[in-house]
């Protein structure tokens, strides 16, 4: 056997899959948060404010991948929805399949939104002082006519997008660090993680959120997602370590890596949770810390993706 270091994928995909998973996580939850009244309210704002965001950084992503493309051309063939019945097992069909849809749907559920949220209501053509109802109004009358199935349309392929970042590199049984039953797994849940730490962002220096309730809520649950990505890590390397010699080279790599130790698990997890227990449990006031826990975590959710792949060691049985 022979083992080498892959180079293949670097930063830009790193990027692609950071992004991919925030932007669907992050569309996800704000039309579950709305769709199904969390706090016992719409939330218009959130909504269209977090459709925006999810949608650029699926299309930064996405750029990413593209320009990462040897063959550019070759991006037809995944564009291409029969694809997923002549070769099911192409991940990045699947992924571009999925991204698509969802940056469609969710578009379309945030549309009966644009004339109450705060930055759009004002808008010519879509706000509250368009003159007549044309093709923009009739457009959100469609889609306030069937919100609840678009919605349910929406969070189908964002958790699709979700759990397709962590499907992709497990399909690769050459690197064992990649080839592990709890990549998806882990990826789902920084993709979550990272996602409500943007939207307290959104809430906290954005949109100015009045509903304290929510952000509560968000707070909340973004810690329970921070401590389960720790055992996860921690599971996740045990498992390694009891397999073959790929995998104990990517673990000797990780666990000699500066920026896995201190950026990923150090500052990008547990001072993370640190800042969320003392903001959660009301010992720390205001909302810096949960603004710097937010930051923290969405640095390590990249470096978490960043790792993976440069810790990726093929084995060859030459």
């Amino acid at each position: 056997m022979s083992y080498e270091m892959q180079t293949a994928w670097g930063l830009s995909i790193a990027i692609y899959l950071f992004l991919g998973g925030l932007g669907a996580a992050v569309m996800g939850v704000v039309v579950i948060t709305d769709m199904f009244r969390i706090s016992n309210r719409e939330h218009p704002t959130l909504v269209v404010w977090g459709a925006i965001s999810s949608i650029i950084f699926l299309a930064v992503g996405s750029g990413m991948l593209f320009i990462h493309l040897l063959d550019h051309l070759a991006v037809l063939n995944v564009l291409n929805p029969l694809v997923l019945f002549t070769k099911p097992d192409a991940w990045i069909a699947w992924g571009t399949q999925f991204i698509i849809w969802m940056m469609v749907w969710g578009f379309f559920y945030a549309c009966p939104y644009l004339r109450s949220a705060k930055g759009t209501r004002d808008m010519p053509l879509v706000g509250n002082g368009a003159k007549e109802c044309g093709p923009v109004c009739k457009l959100m009358g469609l889609c306030q006519k069937y919100h609840r199935l678009i919605g349910w349309l929406t969070i189908i392929n964002a958790v699709g997008t979700v759990a397709y970042t962590g499907l992709l590199l497990q399909s690769f049984p050459a690197v064992a660090l990649w080839h592990n039953p709890g990549l998806p797994m882990l990826f789902m849940v920084s993709a979550f993680s990272t996602a409500l730490a943007f939207i307290l962002l959104l809430q906290y220096l954005v949109i100015k959120e009045p509903d304290q309730d929510l952000r509560r809520l968000f707070e909340r649950i973004d810690l329970g997602l921070v401590g389960l990505e720790i055992a996860l890590v921690f599971f996740f390397v045990n498992y390694m370590l009891s397999g073959s010699e790929s995998g104990l080279r990517s673990v000797e790599y990780l666990w000699n890596s500066w920026g896995w130790l201190l950026g990923f698990i150090g500052f990008g997890l547990i001072v993370p949770l640190m800042l969320e227990v003392g903001a959660v449990s009301g010992k720390l006031r205001g909302h810096l810390p949960v603004v710097v826990a937010a930051v923290l975590v969405l640095i390590g959710g990249f470096l978490l993706r960043h790792y993976t792949l440069m810790a990726g060691v093929y084995e060859y049985p030459w």
